[in-house]
């Protein structure tokens, strides 16, 4: 039987209660929900990135890649992500977001299923995606 290895990058700050930021078990790695905090500083609090869904968004995905590279995957691995919204509102700029980013990191087969739903998030979030790879 394979280990279970938890996944938590420097770039993180410590979670906020007994989780990991991923996990990896044999070839499959499952990134835990990241938000759009810019990385840990000594002594500074989880901060979100500036105001606007695009930053947040852009933060979200360094720091969801940040936590697939800790697991020796890529974007290339993902099968699934899952986004989830605070408003409705912003369903339209995410996916202009969503579609420029993956064209910059030249992905060819984008994960093969995304939900888009709408949840509270802590005040001052926009925007939470986790993500299921499938190594090898």
């Amino acid at each position: 039987m394979t280990d279970k290895i938890a996944l938590n990058p420097k770039t993180h700050n410590t979670p906020p209660a007994k989780f990991s930021f991923g996990v990896r078990k044999g070839n499959i790695l499952q990134v835990a929900g990241q938000v759009g905090f810019l990385p840990a500083e000594e002594g500074r609090p989880p901060t979100p990135a500036g105001p606007s869904l695009r930053e947040q968004t852009l933060q979200t995905f360094a720091n969801v890649e940040a936590v697939l590279r800790e697991g020796g995957a890529s974007w290339d691995d993902v099968m699934m992500l899952r986004v989830y919204l605070t408003d409705t509102a912003h369903f339209a700029e995410m996916n202009e977001i969503y579609d420029a980013y993956f064209e910059e990191q030249g992905l060819t087969q984008p994960p093969a299923a995304r939900t888009t739903v709408y949840v509270g998030l802590p005040k001052g979030l926009l925007i939470e995606i986790d993500a299921l790879a499938v190594l090898g």
